[in-house]
């Protein structure tokens, strides 16, 4: 038995994440919520290169190679404000940090998710267990997608809640 129907609600932020990511102009990619943070194409971009630098830099998993992220521990998109990421760029990011994601809790079972991994940090070595990293991953894509809906509905334009259906693209 894997672990995918723990975790159904993250499957919503995603979809709900990329189907609203899609929908943005680079006007609205850039609005932040204030002069000192990052604007929305930042945050989709952190929220992707988390995913594969914790599951593919700290716990090994495969598919890191399927995304642009070559060193998501060194570099990170949200690391160079002057290079605004598109939505194309954005939603293939989401898209192919998923499919690590998905594999992931395809594959993992609840006696797993007591598994460990160390990561070295400056401080010491740190351990995390697969459950308290699909615990953080989970809570980091809520509270991004929060923050981008927040920035996105201060501006007047649609939120990003999970639990609203998608708006139907008129034929």
């Amino acid at each position: 038995m894997s672990v995918t129907s723990m975790f159904e609600g993250w499957a919503k932020v995603q979809t709900r994440l990329t189907h609203g990511v899609a929908r943005l102009g680079p006007e609205e990619l850039a609005l932040s919520a204030s002069d000192e943070t990052w604007p929305v194409w930042a945050i989709v971009g952190h929220v992707a290169g988390a995913r594969v630098y914790w599951l593919c830099t700290v716990f090994k998993e495969p598919g890191q190679e399927t995304t642009p992220f070559t060193d998501p521990a060194v570099d990170g998109w949200e690391d160079h404000l002057d290079v605004p990421r598109r939505a194309e760029e954005l939603v293939a990011a989401l898209d192919s940090s998923w499919r690590i994601v998905q594999s992931c809790l395809d594959r993992w079972t609840p006696e797993g998710l007591s598994v460990t991994f160390d990561r070295a940090m400056p401080s010491g070595m740190q351990h995390h267990t697969r459950s308290s990293v699909l615990t953080r991953l989970v809570m980091h894509d809520s509270f991004h997608c929060g923050e981008v809906s927040t920035i996105l509905s201060r501006n007047g334009l649609e939120s990003m809640d999970p639990w609203e259906p998608i708006p139907v693209e008129p034929a």
